[in-house]
């Protein structure tokens, strides 16, 4: 399948905005967007009239890339959106929040989602018990995941468990610190969802 492995600064850099790709460093004076917020490329730095397609396109871009998902993958999730009650752009975020990487990410388990999809890929979670290796698997409410016990004595992990207490959480989940787990209270809504991208513009670009 294919997948980018190229500098994930780039992408935020393309974007225009702080993506999160790289977990603590984001947070540094070593960020590159930080550096240089400007488009990457030998044209980076000039102006561009942007048309309204473009704009959506980024917005669409910008989702993708936070949550790592492919092309085909995220027409799925919008697909599915559409199809459920309610505003289909907030149905397409919340799908996308539901995925295990992401939730192992936002329970602290992993610095960054890309972190947190290796991570489940290495089988180093259970669901309910349950050992579950993929990163789209869709978490639902009432979930535990929890660090497999195997799992708990390996340098990343431990390494990840120091600072695990400190994390705060969204309201949506519950963390034990003490036995590295956490459960899906409920699912998220809009305003729980805190990344920089306006939803309806992807629901404009899929309309046209």
């Amino acid at each position: 399948m294919a997948r980018y492995i190229g500098p994930v600064c780039r992408q935020c850099r393309r974007e225009g905005v702080k993506l999160y790709l790289k977990g603590d460093r984001c947070y540094s004076d070593k960020c590159a967007f930080s550096k240089r917020s400007y488009a990457p490329g030998q044209h980076g730095q000039g102006r561009k009239k942007v048309s309204e397609y473009g704009i959506q396109l980024r917005e669409k871009q910008k989702a993708r890339r936070t949550y790592g998902v492919l092309e085909g993958q995220f027409r799925t999730y919008f697909d599915k959106a559409d199809r459920q009650k309610g505003i289909t752009g907030e149905n397409l975020l919340v799908l996308l929040e539901r995925r295990l990487d992401n939730v192992v990410y936002r329970l602290g388990f992993g610095s960054s989602r890309n972190q947190a999809r290796q991570l489940v890929r290495h089988g180093h979670f259970t669901v309910n018990g349950h050992r579950v290796n993929i990163p789209s698997y869709q978490i639902k409410a009432d979930d535990v995941i929890q660090v497999k016990e195997s799992s708990k004595e390996s340098p990343i992990m431990k390494e990840m468990a120091e600072g695990i207490a400190s994390k705060t959480v969204p309201a949506w989940l519950e963390l034990s610190a003490a036995d590295l787990s956490g459960k899906v209270v409920r699912y998220p809504n809009r305003e729980e969802i805190d990344i920089p991208i306006q939803e309806h513009l992807i629901v404009e670009l899929y309309s046209r």
